[in-house]
């Protein structure tokens, strides 16, 4: 059992299968990969087995592909760049497949099974009335030379299986959960070339992570007992195996598995409802691992210089959505004051895609919706809370107590005020917006409070909400103008 490991120029892969989107799981393990590759010169590999055909859904590559790339997760060969490992979809090496499990057959290490379809159903069912563990009866395994070729002579449909010890136990180190030992009797006799020619999982990643020349796999702790299948395949193969690393879980707050059942699980949700991928990628990183202290918040540089495969955890973790949420708005924030264009762009995209503003939009508008808004959001899409203030000049007033000071002489005489100090003026700006004010509380006597209040009133219909002296310069003039013209 092999406990000494060096990662130094490692080769890691995340290979998902094309079935729909990116679960968030499979982030975290690509990321998972991804840190290890970086951190020790290595390279990261992205592999498409798309070996299941009647899975297969149209455009899901692309789809992993971008959310991948959203998350700032590159790979140095892939079903996109190449490599020279190559081809990068398991749909395009089935003959290196073929091939492989006709080798296991002639050692003696796989036999050929004719069971129908059916027959193995009624055996599952039989087994499951009697409270077993649902397992292939191996009725083919013992099959003479003479019986093989008389089915094979009448084109019979066949899988093939490996053979796997009747007795005994396989034990191996695992990099989180150290020594592992599971008997052969929870073991199955997988199938590992289908009828249809294509191999399961099992053939084709043992043999795609040998020649691909894999030396770590990092995966989900659902994959922990196929592991010894993996293992009896390398050792028929007479090939050096790869370290294994399972990971913990992911679970919902009640403890069960993730599921789209109580809540998002694709990346391309968090993206669409307005999370930044930074956040994202910060908070998977601490599902399941910490870097040995209380910090939450890690840029990838540091992510990359802290990971250590081992310090990740054995039991599952709970997506807090609401943690991620907490993450999202310091993410705001943060780039608010260190990389405010990146910021700007996000807040673009948001507001282009839902038909708010065009490409042509003003950056000095949109610095001063960020102004407004970031302190009081998680999400990017939770700006819609504001789109009716920042861009609907026919507003109401917010409830029947603004309606109420809106008859107020006060009110009126700040209206008749404020319409008489914007024709004095061009625009507002940060240099003469003071005076403006004050020139107005000048003319109606209107002092503090009161009068911060009711020129709010004015502009917003709302008593209450984002500063008000970035609000005069956001809608400036012609905004203002048009808002008491419409007032009613």
């Amino acid at each position: 059992m092999n406990k000494t490991f060096n990662f130094q120029n490692c080769r890691v892969r995340f290979a998902p299968s094309p079935t729909g989107y990116l679960h968030i799981g499979g982030a975290r393990t690509a990321l998972f990969n991804w840190l290890l590759a970086k951190k020790y010169n290595g390279a990261f590999i992205l592999r498409i087995e798309d070996t299941d055909q009647e899975r297969y859904v149209d455009g899901s590559v692309q789809q992993i592909i971008d959310s991948l790339k959203w998350l700032g997760i590159e790979w140095s060969e892939g079903p996109d760049i190449g490599g020279e490992h190559g081809p990068y979809f398991q749909s395009q090496r089935l003959d290196i497949y073929k091939k492989h499990a006709e080798q296991l057959i002639q050692q003696g290490d796989a036999y050929f099974c004719f069971c129908t379809p059916e027959r193995l159903e009624q055996m599952r069912n039989a087994q499951k009335e009697k409270g077993l563990v649902t397992q292939y009866d191996r009725k083919c395994r013992n099959l003479t030379d003479e019986q093989i070729q008389n089915y094979l002579k009448q084109n019979l449909p066949f899988v093939i299986r490996m053979k796997t010890p009747l007795t005994g136990s396989i034990s191996f180190y695992d990099l989180i959960r150290e020594e592992v030992t599971i008997p052969f009797a929870n073991v199955d006799d997988q199938i590992l070339l289908k009828s249809d020619g294509f191999p399961t999982y099992h053939l084709a990643n043992v043999v795609d992570d040998h020649f691909m020349k894999i030396t770590a796999v990092i995966r989900g702790e659902e994959w922990l007992m196929s592991t010894p299948k993996h293992l009896l395949l390398y050792n028929f193969f007479k090939w050096t195996p790869p370290q294994f690393a399972h990971l913990p879980l992911l679970l919902n707050p009640d403890r069960s598995k993730l599921s789209k059942r109580q809540g998002d699980v694709a990346v391309s949700d968090y993206k669409n409802n307005g999370f930044l991928p930074e956040a994202v990628l910060n908070f998977i990183a601490l599902l399941g691992w910490n870097p040995g202290d209380d910090r939450e918040i890690l840029s990838k540089s540091e992510l990359i210089e802290l990971f250590d495969i081992s310090k990740c955890g054995k039991s599952g973790s709970v997506f807090d959505i609401a943690k991620l949420k907490w993450m999202n708005g310091y993410y705001i924030r943060h780039f608010e004051k260190t990389d405010q264009q990146k910021l700007i762009n996000y807040y673009k995209n948001y507001l282009i895609s839902n038909n708010f503003i065009d490409e042509n939009y003003p950056i000095e508008k949109l610095k001063l919706i960020i102004k407004l808004t970031s302190e009081k959001i998680e999400t990017i899409n939770d700006l819609n809370k504001f789109i009716d203030l920042l861009f609907n000049e026919n507003f109401n007033y917010e409830s029947d107590a603004e309606r109420e000071i809106s008859k107020s002489e006060n009110f009126k005489k700040l209206k008749s005020a404020l319409f008489e100090s914007l024709e004095k003026i061009e625009e507002l700006t940060d240099k003469n917006l003071m005076t403006f004010i004050k020139d107005i509380q000048n003319q109606t006597g209107i002092k503090g409070k009161e009068l911060y209040k009711l020129l709010r009133i004015l502009i917003s219909g709302h008593s209450e909400g984002p500063d008000l002296a970035t609000l005069f310069l956001f809608f400036n003039k012609s905004g203002i103008v048009n808002r008491l013209k419409n007032l009613k």
